[in-house]
C-alpha cells in the first residue's frame, strides 16, 4: 500500500508528495512528486513495480529519478524504470560509476522549478556518505518541506558505517539541518521513528515530548499509518538536536563536552544501541 502526502496548494496549483513505504526489510521510503505538467520525480525508488503503479494510478509520466546517495537501497529501482521511461537519473556528482543510470549530476544550491513559486533546492550534505544528497522544498522563498536520505531520519540521523564519516556528518546536521526554521516537514529515507524514540528516551528519561511520541506510534504498521515530524518537532524528540541536554551528556559520561564531542558520542552509542 502507499500513502499520499499533499504538501499544500501553491498559487493555485495542487503539488502532491507521495511518500511511499516500500514493505522493504530496511523500512525504504520511495517518494514521488507530481509536477504541474503531468509529470513526476521518483526520490530513491525501492521497487519498479511499486513506483509504476503509482504512476499508472496517478495519470502521470516519469520525468526524472533523484538518488539522494548510492546505497544499494535507494537506487535499486533505477534500471527498470530507466529502461520503462527513459527519464532521466540525478545525483551527486561522487555518485558517478555508481549510481546505476545516472545521467546528471546535481551540485550544491542548484534549483528545480516544481511548480509556480515552488522550488528545490539541493543540499550537499555529506556524512553518512560523500556521495550524499538532500533537497529543501521552499514555496515563494520559504521553507516548507526537506527530503533528508539518510542524512536526517525522523527523530534519529544516518550511520556512517558504508564510506561516512561521524564528524562530517556532525557538520552537516549542524550546519544545514539545525538551522532549518520549525515548520520545515522533514520526508526521511526510512522509517526508523519508533526506534529513534527508544533512543532518545534511553539517554534522556526525563523528556516527556518523546514520551507522548511514542506513545502515539509504538506498534503502528507505517504501511497504513505514516507519521512526519518537522524540524520544530526534532529539537524535542531528536537526541542529536538536543547537544545541550545535561541529562543526555551525564548519560554519555561526558565532562564538558561540546557539541561536537556530544555529537559523537551520540553517534558511537547509537551505533552499539
Amino acid at each position: 500500500m502507499h500513502c499520499t502526502r499533499l504538501i499544500g496548494f501553491y498559487l493555485g496549483v495542487t503539488m502532491k508528495i507521495h511518500q511511499v513505504y516500500t514493505q522493504s526489510a530496511l523500512d525504504n521510503f520511495t517518494y514521488v512528486i507530481e509536477l504541474k505538467d503531468g509529470s513526476a520525480i521518483a526520490i530513491d525508488p525501492w521497487d519498479d513495480a511499486i513506483t509504476n503503479r503509482l504512476l499508472k494510478d496517478n495519470g502521470l509520466s516519469l520525468k526524472a529519478i533523484i538518488n539522494t546517495h548510492e546505497h544499494w537501497d535507494h537506487t535499486r529501482g533505477n534500471e527498470a524504470l530507466v529502461a520503462a521511461h527513459q527519464c532521466e537519473v540525478w545525483a551527486h556528482k561522487n555518485g558517478e560509476g555508481k549510481i546505476p543510470g545516472m545521467t546528471r549530476a546535481l551540485t550544491a544550491g542548484e534549483t528545480i522549478e516544481l511548480a509556480p513559486a515552488v522550488v528545490m533546492t539541493v543540499m550537499d550534505t555529506p556524512g553518512h556518505t560523500f556521495a550524499h544528497l538532500c533537497f529543501l522544498i521552499t514555496t515563494g522563498g520559504e521553507p516548507e518541506a526537506v527530503f533528508t536520505g539518510d542524512t536526517l531520519f525522523n527523530a534519529g540521523v544516518g550511520n556512517c558505517h558504508n564510506g561516512g564519516s561521524p564528524e562530517a556528518l556532525y557538520q552537516t546536521v549542524r550546519a544545514q539541518f539545525h538551522t532549518l526554521s520549525d515548520a520545515v516537514i522533514v520526508y526521511p529515507g526510512h522509517d526508523y521513528l519508533e526506534n529513534n524514540l527508544r533512543f532518545t528516551l534511553h539517554l534522556e528519561p526525563s523528556n516527556t515530548v518523546a514520551t507522548q511520541w511514542l506513545g502515539r506510534v509504538a506498534g503502528n504498521d507505517p504501511g497504513q499509518l505514516q507519521t512526519l515530524t518537522t524540524i520544530g518537532d526534532e529539537r524535542s524528540i531528536n537526541a542529536f538536536f538536543r547537544l545541550g541536554s545535561e541529562e543526555i551528556r551525564q548519560n554519555l559520561a561526558l565532562d564538558n563536552a561540546n557539541d561536537e564531542a556530544t555529537f559523537l558520542a551520540l553517534r558511537k552509542r547509537r551505533n552499539d544501541w
